[in-house]
């Protein structure tokens, strides 16, 4: 699903996710990256894939930053907040941010950016498709600075 009624706050937190997402492809991860920011709009926290540094293979960006957002700030920081990721969250990632409360889930790059940059297993139930599920629902927006992402992803 894609929005064009992105503000310039939006912008600027894709921007940081898309960073992180250059970061962790730099440390050897996967190329992806989360911000939270507040309902008012303010950036809380900022992660990046950890998958082959953790040897984790549930260290997604937007679980870490579920995960360490909630240590850090505690749960009810994520209550309401959005959630804006480099690529379009999995499956797991959207469950995760669901039951962390997270409102709004924003994203750039879409799976199939994601399989044409870096092929691999794909879980491609998208993730409107999933949160429309959801109850209380979430709000989900792709395409936000969808090239800066795809070119991130593909190293450039």
């Amino acid at each position: 699903m894609v929005s064009p009624a992105f503000s310039a706050q939006d912008q600027a937190a894709m921007r940081q996710a898309i960073a992180a997402s250059r970061e962790a492809l730099a440390a050897g991860d996967n190329p992806f990256g989360a911000t939270l920011t507040a309902p008012s709009g303010g950036l809380l926290f900022t992660a990046r894939n950890q998958q082959n540094t953790t040897r984790d293979c549930t260290a997604h960006a937007e679980l870490v930053l579920v995960r360490e957002a909630s240590a850090a700030l505690g749960p009810e920081a994520l209550r309401g907040a959005t959630v804006f990721a480099s690529g379009e969250p999995c499956a797991m990632c959207a469950g995760a941010m669901f039951w962390a409360g997270i409102a709004r889930v924003v994203y750039a790059a879409s799976q199939d950016d994601i399989a044409q940059a870096l092929g691999g297993p794909q879980l491609a139930t998208p993730c409107a498709e999933l949160l429309a599920q959801a109850r209380p629902p979430v709000a989900v927006q792709g395409g936000l600075l969808r090239d800066e992402a795809a070119a991130a992803l593909r190293g450039a």
